[in-house]
């Protein structure tokens, strides 16, 4: 019974980990799109869109995670 319920947690750790990876890149891409493509901004990816791009990933990953945990009935942890 233990160990069902580590394989559990595992595969729920494995999920969550997924879905951040994912949340992350796609928060990345959409943010150095907007400053890619948005119309009046000078049509350059300079270090502050980087860094503004990684911000916004690292931030829809921690929302995309916290979502999940609270799908899933609380932390794994």
């Amino acid at each position: 019974m233990i160990d069902q319920q580590a394989g559990r947690d595992r595969a729920r750790d494995v999920r969550l980990r997924w879905a951040g990876v994912a949340a992350f890149v796609g928060g990345l891409v959409v943010a150095l799109a907007f400053f890619g493509f948005f119309p009046g901004l000078p049509h350059v990816i300079d270090w502050g869109a980087i860094v503004v791009a990684v911000l916004v990933g690292a931030l829809v990953r921690w929302v995309c995670q916290a979502w999940v945990k609270k799908k899933q009935g609380g932390t794994s942890r």
